[in-house]
């Protein structure tokens, strides 16, 4: 993987890019990054969909079509995300790398106007979005967070996340709540933009083969001509409380849901983070993991069981799927497999497999340009940016005391339970 290069050109603003001469496409994305709040949350999800559907210069949804199919069929699109007590919402435009035009015309420079107009020169009448545009997009949110529902397993572990961080901003979801969604005004959302544009840090991400420097001359001239007065955006790691939380919910459903949360005492900038990340891996991470092979296979506890660590937050959480008569069963499976690795109990086989599935992961995200973007915007809030050869000596250079330390400061704090009524 080619390294990446870094310009600052506004106060919080920087243009990270890298060239990769094996692909035919470039995506440009400009993420957006604000702190969650509970207050704030909704609008901003429901502004990202607003003005991505329209701008001044492409005023309904069908003159932007028009203009990104005149682009060699280029894409437009727009998520929200949360990474820590941030939340990021991301605009990306790709399309056709300049090296393939017909003539010789800069693609790159046009996907980085259109996004600086629907970013800066949204579809505005008198101090408000279009109301039929607002209605259309608060809908399809509505709809996202419905689907999110009717998906146990994704709705589980949002609930877990909202019981574990109750009364903190982290237990804010990344789209905030339909209420708010509702509550929203073309006005309000006109007022939301004009916010973001002042105090938002912008981390601009582009990758191709072609250089970069026209999209930089674009971004540059737009963020020069902004009143800028960016806040600080805090994260803090999670603290455990000091005693289990156990929360059990009871619906209609064909398979319960067991979700437990703990604590990791680190962070992502802690040196240890990295056996952290493996220690995860060892425990439920991959298909020879413990979980898999022990409490899904051989004991047959679990239709599903993995873990997973958010390196921001310094949380790891298992999740699984059970028979309702298994929940307790699971749940000492699981906690067995996590004393087993504090005491040690790990062999080299597991090591290795875990070690190896790790960094072939990494390698995998350098196939595609969605994959290189994915790599580098994950380290947007870590100190330096790494390439895989660097993040796999790592983790190949994580031993088993380094794990089995990771796993004894693991702290069980809470444990959500969805099953049958």
């Amino acid at each position: 993987m080619s390294n990446i290069n870094r310009l600052r050109l506004a106060d919080k603003v920087f243009f990270n890019s890298v060239r990769d001469s094996r692909f035919k496409t470039v995506k440009i994305s400009a993420n957006i990054i604000v702190p969650l709040s509970e207050s704030t949350a909704s609008e901003n999800a429901l502004l990202a969909g607003v003005v991505t559907r329209s701008c001044r210069e492409y005023p309904d949804f069908t003159a932007l079509s028009r203009k990104l199919s005149s682009l060699y069929g280029a894409d437009l699109s727009v998520n929200v995300e949360k990474s820590g007590d941030r939340q990021i919402i991301i605009i990306t435009a790709s399309g056709l790398d300049d090296r393939y035009t017909l003539g010789g015309e800069s693609v790159a420079r046009e996907l980085s106007l259109l996004l600086c107009s629907v970013i800066f020169e949204p579809n505005i009448v008198n101090d408000a979005f279009v109301p039929s545009e607002v209605e259309q997009e608060r809908r399809q949110l509505i709809d996202v967070i419905d689907s999110e529902f009717n998906d146990k397993r994704i709705y589980a572990g949002s609930r877990l996340i909202q019981n574990m961080f109750s009364g903190e901003v982290f237990g804010t979801k990344r789209y905030g709540t339909a209420e708010k969604i509702n509550e929203a005004t073309p006005e309000s959302l006109y007022e939301t933009w004009r916010r973001l544009l002042k105090t938002a840090t912008f981390e601009l991400m582009y990758i191709g083969d072609s250089a970069p420097d026209k999209a930089v001359e674009v971004f540059k001239n737009a963020f020069g001509g902004v009143d800028r007065d960016p806040c600080e955006i805090k994260n803090t790691v999670f603290v455990p409380s000091g005693s289990v939380n156990r929360v059990t919910e009871e619906m209609e459903v064909s398979q319960s849901k067991l979700v437990m949360g703990f604590g990791t005492s680190t962070s992502a900038l802690d040196s240890d983070s990295v056996a952290v990340s493996l220690m995860c891996a060892v425990l439920g991470g991959t298909a020879s993991s413990k979980l898999f092979c022990n409490v899904r296979e051989k004991q047959s506890l679990c239709y599903y069981c993995s873990s997973r660590v958010d390196r921001q937050k310094g949380i790891l959480i298992v999740d699984s799927g059970v028979e309702g008569s298994n929940i307790e069963k699971a749940e000492s499976g699981i906690l067995k497999e996590i004393e087993d690795i504090k005491n040690g109990v790990i062999t080299d086989f597991e090591l290795d497999s875990a070690k190896m599935a790790v960094v072939n992961s990494f390698y995998s995200s350098n196939d595609t340009v969605s994959g290189i973007e994915s790599w580098y915007s994950s380290q947007l809030f870590d100190e330096r940016f790494k390439t895989i050869a660097e993040r796999a000596e790592e983790i190949n250079a994580v031993t088993k005391e380094e794990i089995i330390k990771a796993a004894n400061k693991l702290t069980l704090d809470t444990i959500y339970v969805l099953k049958n009524r």
